[in-house]
């Protein structure tokens, strides 16, 4: 495999993983963001912790989805993370209705 057909490969992986984050980011209730990972979840809980006077973080999500493209599974039932950096939680909006894009009330 040439360096070209191995950058053509990883890009196709990338925009494959980008249509499924955008077809499934719906049925998630939070966006968490780790120096190694992004991650979907519908429960987080994020502790601070003091290990022997070095402060890390440990983060427990639970119905998740990981965004990395080697994964071959990227749907998980729970998640704990253990980091010494900053993580980034976010709760997503859910619309309360949405309508469809085609049909009477649509373009």
């Amino acid at each position: 495999m040439s360096a070209e057909d191995l950058e053509k490969y990883e890009t196709e992986m990338e925009l494959s993983l980008y249509r499924e984050y955008r077809d499934i980011v719906g049925q998630f209730s939070y966006v968490v963001e780790t120096e190694r990972r992004f991650y979907l979840a519908n429960a987080v809980d994020v502790q601070v912790r003091d290990g022997g006077g070095e402060v890390y973080f440990e983060v427990r999500m639970s119905d998740a989805w990981v965004w990395d493209m080697y994964r071959p599974a990227r749907f998980v039932k729970s998640v704990r993370v253990i980091t010494f950096k900053d993580v980034n939680v976010e709760e997503l909006e859910k619309p309360e209705l949405q309508l469809p894009e085609e049909g009477p009330f649509g373009n």
